[in-house]
This record gives C-alpha cells, structure tokens and sequence, in this order.
C-alpha cells in the first residue's frame, strides 16, 4: 500500500511538473540614453538603434554577428548586373508583421513594405516624409542616396529591384545599416487613417526578433519575444531596458542584480570590474572616433590656419590621460587605425601652445571667444565630454581663447548642432555603421553631408576631397579605393575641419551567468541570442 502511495505521489508530482511552463527569462539592460524615436530612419545615434532598429526590425540584408560581413535578411538572396547599376532582391516570405492593440496585419512582409521604406525618406513630397515636423533623413541624405538610387522597381510582391545612378561599392554594406530598416506600408496606412502617424515613431510595429510592449520616458522600455519571428527564436522570453544616463548608477545596477548588461562603463572602474568575480567584460578595440568639429561656415574657424593653430593649442594626450584613463589612444585620421586604409603617414598636429598662439596673432586673430559644446551623456567614443571640454578649455586659456561650455539634453543636442547657424565648436564622434570607410568620410565630411539634413557637423565643403570619395565609391577595386582614402586624409588633415581627439577602447561588463553576447565591430547592442545560465 505504501509503495502504491509512493508511486501515485511521484506520478502526480510528474505530471505537474509537465504541466507547469517554464519561468519566463528577463534580461535587463542598463542602457546609457533615451532613444529619440522608434524609428530608425530620421535619427543616428546609436542607442537609439538598440531600442529600435536591432530589437523590433530588420533591414533587407543584415551583419553577420561579430563581424562586418553581410549577410540575406529580408532578402533571401540578390543579383547584381554586370554593370553594378542593379541590385535584384529576392524577398522571404512568410515573414510575419508584429501587432498591437491598434493594428492587426492582414498579410505578410512584402515589396510594398521595402519601397515604402526608401521612398519616404527619398522624397519631400512623400506623404510619409514629414510625418513629423522638421524630421531630417541624416543617414539617407549623407550617403548621398537621393542620388544614387534612380529607381526601387516592384518586379512582383517578392522581387524588388534597386536602380542606381552610378556603381556604389558599398551599397550593400549601406543599405545594411539602421536607418534602411524595413517598416510595415499597412501598419501606415491604418495609422494615416486614424490621424495618428506620428505612432509610427511612438508605437513600432516590425518584423524583428522581438515587439515593443511600452516605454516609460527617459525610465524604461519594455520589449517580448516575438513569437512568429522568422528567424531564430530569442533564448529570454523579456527584455527590458533600464535606462540609466550615469556610468556609475549603471555599474551599481549590475553588481545589484538590477540589470545584467551595460555599457560604457567609467574608465576609472574598469580595474574594478575586472576583479570582480561575480561580473565578466568583453572588450575590443572600437571602431571609432571622437573629435572637435569646427562650424568652417563662421569667421574665424572659416580660416583652415585658424583651425591648425588652434589644433596646436589642445593636449590630446592630456586629454586621453585624464578622460580614457589608458582606455583610448589619440587620433589623427577621421578613421581608426583598425579600418583599411588608414593612412598611418599622416603626421598629427604638435602639441605647441606658443606656436599656437603666434599662428593665430599671424592671422589676426586675438582676443577670441568661442563655445565648445560639450555631450550630456556618454558615448563610446567619448567618457566625459564635459571634463574633455574643460581641458580644452585650459588648453585655449593658454593661447589667449576664451571658451564657453556649454550642453543640451541629448536630442536637442543632435538636433541644435546640425544647425548651419551653429557658433563655436562642437564634440561628437562616430563608431562605424558598416566597416567601409566611406561610413566615416562620406557621412561626416562630404559635400553632399555638409547640406541640410547632413550629418557633417563642420559643414565642410571641399570639393577635391568630396571628388576623391565620389571615384573611391565608384570601382570594386580594394586597392585603388585605399589610395584615394589615403589621399582624402592628405586634405583633411591639411584643411582641418576638425581636432581629431581619440579612438577609443569598448568594454561591456555582464553578469557572471550571461551568455550568447557577441560584441559588435560597430557598437550595436543586440540581445536575440543572450541567455541566463542557471
């Protein structure tokens, strides 16, 4: 009777055992920003990328994980003409649209969806275009893609084809980026319907691998694993982004338990970290730059002179020292000395304040006063861009220049200095979106960038260095493509636009038990293959 108790017991403590589901995993990510949008395309920082276009859409072709290699997406495969003027895409089917309480998909991903996509963000007079005000298409406009792509062809609902004005070498590796993420053409249409388009930016809806469930401003953002995602299914069921602006909140958030994942931790914490038996770090150099850009459209920065002598003026090393604490190394090139073509026989500026000063006294400039700008939070690029600004700050002091500090929140930040009326000079920096060198030098210091809507903050100009970037994107050839980058850093460091300030070192700290994270050459923060040991 015992024994008959015994297995009845052991038959029942099964049976509920089969029953109950698995506990549901959350992954917590202490992230640094509040995203802009949801949006990918108006917008170009990069945790605005990891709330939106990484985790809720894809992008026709995508990067293979770790690495810079492209690979089928959206598109399943794709042909190019002998000619390199087009580019067939044969679309997946089958891929399920996510939904929300306001919209239900009547049909799957399609080529309406892709020329949905690139037409709005192509055209001013698309209906899509400003549907919000004063949105700019800084990637699209900077790639100079209103005059590459001639045409975006539906060959039928699962074959599009791409035209273009010119043979683009890195058009594949461009059009694997954020801002080319694939949005739903019915989800707009419905919204459009309802007179409320402006949830296409507030409320996504894709075909990633995981949906948007809600965001608390400036606190949290909440996602759930998209059930009907076409792709591998993610390992956690939640994923949450607590949003945590200050590096030392975040690491105190870790070692809690609060969160699982962060970065850009301080420089001075990462001895700390690394002897921390509970936590783990990745690390890689970046791919990377931070700089000064000068607004080359106001006397006196107009004058390249001004710029070298002021150049001279500034201690990078002072700066690396202080603010990367040895988590970075100065820069002399737009580009990192990880990217092909570098040109490594460029010499830098000297660090000379006297010399400094009687380069500016020869160019009649005296008893200038200047703002630098300084970012409210932390880049990878940039630690602290407030301490960097006071140290240049001192720097200037040296030679007679007197400097404001001054910041905005962070979008407004993006946002006030893309303006052409901008005073002063202003740090940002970039981490590479595609491995090309285009990505750095076209994007951020090409004619076609300096217009409105452009990403190039100095609103540079120079057509002979523009006219090199035009000829390097335009053959297949690596080699002759590397000389005409190389010549390209001749100018630039001649005319200077900019103070090359740094690239630095990436760092991610985790929890012990975090698996499945693959640090990206490009600085994206990704979580479809992360999971918790037990």
């Amino acid at each position: 009777m015992k024994m008959l108790t015994r297995i009845l017991i052991a038959a029942s403590a099964l049976a509920m055992t089969t029953a109950m589901p698995a506990l549901a995993k959350t992954f917590v990510y202490c992230s640094e920003a509040s995203p802009e949008g949801f949006d990918p395309a108006p917008y170009t920082a990069g945790g605005t990328f990891d709330a939106s276009a990484h985790p809720i859409y894809n992008r026709l072709v995508e990067f293979k994980k770790g690495t810079t290699e492209v690979e089928p997406a959206l598109a399943e495969s794709w042909e190019i003409s002998a000619d390199g003027l087009e580019y067939t895409f044969k679309l997946r089917q089958g891929v399920k649209w996510q939904s929300n309480d306001k919209f239900t998909p009547s049909r799957d991903f399609n080529a309406d969806d892709v020329i949905f996509s690139y037409q709005r963000q192509a055209s001013a007079d698309h209906p899509w275009n400003q549907y919000i005000a004063g949105i700019t298409y800084e990637y699209y406009n900077s790639m100079e893609m209103p005059s590459l792509i001639k045409d975006i062809v539906k060959v039928d609902d699962y074959t599009v084809k791409f035209v273009l004005t010119r043979p683009e070498a890195p058009f594949m590796a461009n059009i694997a980026m954020p801002f080319a993420s694939i949005l739903s053409a019915e989800y707009a249409d419905v919204l459009d319907k309802a007179g409320t388009k402006e949830d296409l930016n507030n409320a996504p809806i894709g075909t990633g691998p995981f949906k948007f469930v809600a965001y608390q401003k400036d606190a949290v953002i909440r996602y759930a694993k998209n059930a009907d995602y076409w792709g591998t299914a993610p390992l956690i069921d939640d994923l949450v982004f607590a949003i945590t602006p200050d590096a030392a909140v975040r690491l105190q958030k870790l070692k809690a338990g609060e969160c699982q994942l962060m970065p850009y931790p301080a420089p001075a914490d990462i001895a700390a970290i690394k002897e921390d038996t509970n936590l783990k770090m990745d690390e890689q150099a970046g791919l990377n730059v931070g700089y000064l850009a000068y607004n080359t459209t106001q006397a006196p920065f107009d004058n390249p002179k001004v710029r070298k002598a002021l150049n001279m003026a500034l201690n990078k090393q002072a700066i690396i020292d202080a603010v990367f604490q040895g988590a970075g190394q100065v820069a002399k090139n737009p580009i990192p000395p990880t990217m092909w073509s570098y040109n490594d026989a460029i010499v830098d500026d000297v660090y000379d304040p006297v010399a400094a000063k009687a380069a500016l006294e020869a160019e009649g400039v005296k008893d200038l006063s200047m703002k630098i700008w300084a970012m409210p939070v932390q880049r990878p690029y940039m630690p602290n861009a407030k301490r960097a600004a006071e140290l240049m700050q001192e720097d200037f002091a040296k030679v007679g220049v007197k400097v404001e500090i001054v910041s905005y929140e962070w979008g407004e930040y993006l946002d006030k200095s893309m303006e052409p009326g901008r005073d002063g000079a202003v740090i940002l920096g970039w981490t590479g979106d595609n491995g090309d060198p285009d990505n750095f030098m076209g994007v951020l210091l090409s004619c076609a960038s300096a217009q409105p809507g452009g990403a190039n903050r100095a609103f540079w100009c120079n057509e002979e260095f523009s006219a090199l970037l035009a000829k390097a994107k335009q053959t297949a050839d690596v080699a002759e493509r590397t000389k005409l980058y190389e010549d390209a850093q001749v100018i630039f460091k001649d005319q200077a636009p900019w103070a090359t300030l740094d690239h630095s070192t990436q760092y991610v700290p985790m929890a012990k038990n975090v698996t499945g994270f693959v640090m990206s050459p490009l600085g994206d923060f990704t979580f479809d293959t992360v999971d918790l040991a037990e």
